[in-house]
C-alpha cells in the first residue's frame, strides 16, 4: 500500500467532499464511463461533469484513457485504498504528534 502524505489526504478528502463527486466515482469504478455518459446519469450539464472530473483526475481519483475520439474515465482504486489506509492510521497519528 502507499504511504500518503497528510497534504495528498486533505487533497483526497477535499475532493470527496462533494456528492456528485463521489456518485462520479461510484458509476465508473467497476467499468470506464465516458463524461456524457456520466452526465447523463447525474442528471448534470456536461461542464459540471468536466470540472468535477478535472479535480477528479487531479487527485488521482479518476483516471482518464484516450482511444481514439473517445474519453474513458475510470475510479483508481488504489488511490482511494490510499486514502482509507492514511485513515485508519489517523487516530495513532494523532498520539504520536501529541
Amino acid at each position: 500500500m502507499t504511504t500518503l502524505a497528510e497534504e495528498d489526504a486533505d487533497e483526497l478528502l477535499r475532493a470527496l467532499a462533494h456528492p456528485a463527486r463521489r456518485e462520479i466515482l461510484r458509476r465508473c469504478w467497476d467499468q470506464p464511463m465516458p463524461a456524457g455518459a456520466l452526465a447523463d446519469a447525474l442528471d448534470l450539464a456536461p461542464a459540471s461533469v468536466s470540472e468535477h472530473l478535472k479535480v477528479l483526475r487531479k487527485t488521482g481519483l479518476a483516471v482518464l484513457t484516450r482511444e481514439g475520439t473517445f474519453r474513458w474515465y475510470r475510479a483508481d482504486p488504489a488511490r482511494v485504498a490510499a486514502l482509507t489506509g492514511w485513515l485508519a492510521t489517523f487516530p495513532t497519528s494523532l498520539t504520536e504528534t501529541s
